[in-house]
């Protein structure tokens, strides 16, 4: 029989623990950010949402990268959508406000990240927002997560592949034991590409996903 100190020298047989990262857009809220922001200004301000739309997304990437500020940014699409002209009081700090306003929360998403065991590693990489991304750091909710990674904040946006290598750094474990949870195919075509073990979101059917990702961790969410 083994001496005790073999026994221990011995490696695990164990399985490797297993993890989850999230995007949030899509996943977090019910449909897209983007979309219902854009159509809330259009709406406050009369303009054709059409307008508000094709200056918004000719510039977002700029947002998602870090290249501008949210004032910048506000500053370019009022000029463009016609925004500045419609309400000349409207300023940034009433975009802002807005901005913020426009996330609406899936809440059955909120309710697993409560629940989800203490043990899984529970990462983020969005493609995000300055101020939006201070935001969600400030959601108690969220406290929950282990360095939650931002496009705006690494200067790289999804699918990039150094976006999921700065993911898999943030979450200090192996891609393999992560499971990255997206809505859109691009997204998790390339977390596989990654390494990563990819979960195809729908909020319209989040109890299936919720067997999907208790199925990956071996245990119930």
């Amino acid at each position: 029989m083994p001496a005790m100190n073999d026994l221990a020298s011995q490696p695990s047989t164990a399985a490797p623990s297993r993890h989850v990262a999230f995007d949030w857009g899509g996943v977090y809220t019910v449909g897209t950010f983007d979309g219902r922001s854009t159509a809330r200004l259009a709406e406050r301000l009369g303009l054709p949402v059409q307008a508000v739309r094709d200056s918004y997304f000719r510039h977002v990437r700029q947002l998602e990268v870090g290249a501008w500020t949210l004032p910048q940014f506000w500053e370019v699409l009022a000029q463009e959508s016609g925004a500045a002209a419609a309400d000349p009081a409207f300023t940034y700090p009433d975009f802002e406000t807005l901005y913020l306003g426009s996330i609406h929360r899936n809440e059955p998403m909120y309710a697993l990240l409560a629940r989800l065991p203490q043990e899984v590693r529970v990462g983020l990489l969005s493609n995000n927002y300055p101020v939006v991304s201070d935001h969600l750091r400030q959601d108690p909710a969220f406290s929950r997560l282990h360095n939650p990674v931002f496009s705006n904040e690494i200067g790289v946006k999804k699918p990039d592949p150094a976006s999921f290598q700065a993911l898999e750094d943030a979450m200090g474990v192996p891609a393999a034991q992560v499971a990255f949870v997206d809505d859109v195919q691009e997204n998790i075509d390339a977390a596989g590409r990654a390494g990563f073990h990819g979960l195809l979101y729908d909020h319209t059917r989040h109890e299936d996903f919720e067997r999907r990702l208790a199925d990956w961790l071996g245990q119930p969410v």
